[in-house]
């Protein structure tokens, strides 16, 4: 290999580290989980400053791909940075109830929201569109595994330090950590083509679909996928929130293994499904994942309800809703892609991913007001799994219509003639 050409692939390989890396460290909102009892103990409604951090989060992908389009990703990236570790050092040093919807809510959510809409579209960049799934499915795959570190060492560092040092300790990591990989991302030239294979010079690339936000509101496929993303989301959150308490049924104080094979099913579906998106097709996968998850749902009611599920059975359940829920995390950026192209990529999938919040917000909402009322989770799972399949039909109309070529009247010709035509052509 040309070493032009070695330097260029290196170069994008390295983006894509750099975009795993930051969604490593990102996963720090999944330690608010490991935080939630010792945050109980200072004030009522220790579950509020995550909800809000979920919200902030969502709402502000839009203003961070806004900025990650304009002025690129690794000024976006450390903004990010530093809004979390802002957030998390005033956590450390408060114990009211604002205090942490400032620190934790805003100032973190916010800032989880800009690293995040700043890791992916960078990598995409540097590589042909037939890797979009795969690339996709690299760079968010480490906000998934990440609780699989992150709650040992929260816990570790609870029992040495404390909430408010451990906050404390957590924030600067992040800093240094988002920061540091921050300087790792860059834009390819402007005259790179991917899919030249990695040449520089006049790109003689495919047409171009880039349209912006004001034109992508137009198009009726992004509400389909909106809808879309909001069930596959949110159905999945509605579980992860719940899987502890569930697994707790058969696993007992085991029942973190439940959350560590989930994590590791999230990370795997993310990767799986963005590579079997670029094989298959966008739609196929997407219409798969939703009907496998509407599957699972029907399922987990026989499961809940079973004094006879044994913690085997629990566990495989959540490593594959796991799954399930990871897929959406890497097919609905490789849609947004697809469809609207990647100048403006980032305030694009912005506004498409406040899908995830909205539903995380919703259907958590009445996921929880449905338990109250029936003391269980079956109808909740019954519920979600009616809305996937009426997801999975509406995933279904993204399907690219054919078009009919006209069949015009036969010309009998002499067959000396007709040998001539085909020649011809």
């Amino acid at each position: 290999m040309e070493p032009e050409k070695t330097s260029i692939k290196n170069r994008g390989m390295q983006v894509v580290i750099a975009g795993l890396g930051i969604n490593l460290a990102l996963g720090i909102i999944y330690a608010y989980s490991m935080l939630k009892g010792e945050i109980g103990q200072l004030f009522d409604g220790a579950g509020d400053p995550y909800a809000t951090a979920c919200l902030v989060f969502a709402l502000s992908m839009t203003l961070g791909g806004k900025m990650q389009d304009k002025v690129g990703p690794r000024l976006t990236a450390i903004l990010g940075g530093l809004l979390v570790g802002a957030g998390f050092l005033v956590c450390s040093q408060t114990s009211s109830y604002w205090g942490w919807i400032l620190g934790f809510g805003v100032l973190a959510g916010s800032g989880i929201g800009f690293a995040y809409a700043s890791a992916t579209p960078p990598a995409l960049k540097w590589f042909p569109p037939a890797k979009t799934g795969l690339i996709v499915g690299i760079v968010v795959s480490g906000f998934g595994i990440a609780p699989v570190y992150l709650a040992p060492v929260a816990k570790y560092l609870l029992g040495q330090y404390g909430l408010h040092t451990t906050m404390m300790i957590l924030g600067i990591a992040f800093i240094a950590i988002v920061c540091g990989m921050a300087m790792l991302l860059t834009n390819p030239p402007a005259d790179f083509s991917p899919a030249a294979k990695g040449a520089t010079g006049p790109a003689k690339a495919a047409k171009s679909n880039d349209v912006g936000p004001l034109q992508m509101l137009k198009d009726g496929r992004f509400y389909t996928l909106w809808l879309s993303f909001f069930i596959g989301a949110g159905a999945g959150l509605m579980v992860i929130g719940s899987i502890k308490g569930i697994a707790k049924q058969s696993l007992g104080e085991m029942a973190f293994i439940a959350v560590i094979v989930m994590s590791l099913g999230n990370a795997a579906g993310r990767i799986v499904a963005g590579i079997l998106s670029d094989k298959i097709g966008r739609v196929a996968t997407l219409t798969t994942m939703l009907l496998f998850q509407a599957v699972l749902m029907f399922a987990a009611t026989k499961v809940v309800s079973s004094p006879d599920s044994g913690p085997v059975l629990i566990t495989l359940l959540a490593a594959f809703m796991g799954f399930n829920y990871g897929s959406n995390l890497s097919l609905f950026p490789a849609f947004s892609k697809d469809f609207w192209g990647a100048k403006n990529y980032g305030t694009n999938f912005g506004l498409l991913f406040s899908a995830w919040g909205v539903g995380a917000f919703v259907l958590v909402k009445v996921s929880a007001a449905l338990t109250a009322k029936y003391g269980g989770m079956e109808t909740s799972f019954m519920v979600a799994g009616v809305m996937l399949l009426v997801g999975a039909m509406m995933a279904l109309s993204l399907r690219s219509k054919k078009v009919a070529v006209p069949v015009s009247k036969p010309i009998f010709v002499e067959e000396d003639e007709l040998v001539l035509q085909e020649t011809s052509e």
